[in-house]
């Protein structure tokens, strides 16, 4: 395969997004079905979120200050004065908040795709138009999927579907699966057809 041709530099970029997402990934694999469990998913997320993410909360990153925001909170609600029913709605909460903050990020005009795309890159190609846009509909994907799993949450608690807990799970792995697949093509389709016009240039 041709070095141009190789998937590394985009798996590269996409270790940056997924640093990113790392604390909301540790949340959903150790949230479990306890309080136990859930106080300490909040204490692990946020630390992960302070310590791997401190470089991205110095450059003021939506996304991370977002994310610790909503662990912090956590930590208020739950791990020192208990309320129940943010524990109960601990799923669908999360979810919105992760959305909400994606959809914001749009909202501001600083979609959270293009600030981790910025970090790799030189500041002369920062403004470049078509990797603006591209981020920006990343960020539409992105948001619109974790849209899907508040929905999810919603449809829970309803008597919609009787499904059994390890298949809203599955379904949200899919979800984020689905993203970062998404992410990783859509980013080597265009940086493979930059490369190809800088050839033909």
């Amino acid at each position: 395969m041709k070095s141009s041709e190789s998937i590394l530099p985009d798996l590269k970029e996409l270790g940056g997004l997924v640093l990113g997402f790392l604390p909301w990934l540790i949340f959903l694999f150790l949230s479990g079905s306890t309080l136990a469990s859930l106080e300490r998913a909040i204490i692990i997320s946020l630390i992960t979120c302070v310590i791997l993410g401190f470089g991205d909360l110095k450059r003021g990153f939506i996304l991370q200050w977002g994310t610790l925001l909503f662990f912090s909170m956590c930590v208020i609600t739950i791990n020192l004065f208990h309320i129940v029913w943010v524990a109960m709605y601990m799923d669908l909460l999360s979810n919105s908040a992760l959305a909400f903050v994606m959809w914001f990020t749009l909202v501001l005009g600083k979609p959270f795709v293009l600030q981790y795309a910025r970090r790799d890159l030189p500041r002369e190609q920062w403004n470049d138009p078509a990797m603006i846009q591209g981020c920006r509909l990343l960020t539409i994907v992105w948001a619109s999927l974790m849209s899907l799993s508040v929905t999810l949450s919603i449809v829970r608690r309803t008597s919609l579907f009787n499904w059994p807990g390890w298949v809203y799970f599955g379904l949200s792995l899919v979800i984020i699966i689905s993203g970062l697949a998404y992410t990783t093509v859509f980013k080597r389709q265009k940086r493979l057809q930059r490369l190809r016009k800088q050839s033909a240039g």
